[in-house]
């Protein structure tokens, strides 16, 4: 499943990067995160992530959070995966990413299914995770909101 979302995630990059990119500044890395099991509540839900930044220069960070909806979300979900590419004005300090992100989230599964999340900000608001994640789970599960995605990042 990490596979799958990973080469979406390559292919989503090449066709959405340059453009973006030219608004929000250029790629400093990737961001994988490893999502929780979870049951959605009609209008909203809640998920644990452990994440792991792979900068394009100067190594790995870790976070921790939570990944948000408000909307429609209906039925479960198993263990998923998000990944995003991460754009800032220019190179960032470690622990940057952490910080509230925001913006509009759509899944869809019917045993196997993706996902994709719009969301801008960070310590700074100047950080943007590529305008659509991949996201790859399973389940019986629709939604469709307003999304929100909290990170700390996790002392080494």
């Amino acid at each position: 499943m990490k596979k799958l979302a990973i080469a979406a995630l390559i292919t989503l990059g090449l066709a959405v990067s340059p453009a973006f990119a030219k608004q929000t500044g250029v790629k400093i890395g990737v961001l994988n995160c490893d999502v929780s099991a979870g049951v959605g509540m009609i209008i909203a839900s809640s998920k644990t992530v452990k994440c792991k930044f792979d900068r394009a220069v100067g190594g790995t960070e870790r976070y921790t959070g939570t990944i948000e909806r408000l909307g429609i979300d209906v039925g479960f979900t198993g263990k998923g995966v998000l990944s995003w590419v991460v754009f800032a004005p220019g190179q960032i300090s470690r622990g940057a990413l952490q910080g509230r992100y925001a913006g509009a989230s759509a899944e869809a599964s019917i045993a196997v299914g993706l996902g994709a999340n719009v969301l801008v900000g960070g310590g700074n608001k100047s950080i943007a995770l590529q305008p659509l994640s991949v996201q790859a789970q399973t389940g019986l599960n629709i939604a469709a909101g307003i999304a929100g995605l909290r990170l700390k990042a996790v002392k080494n």
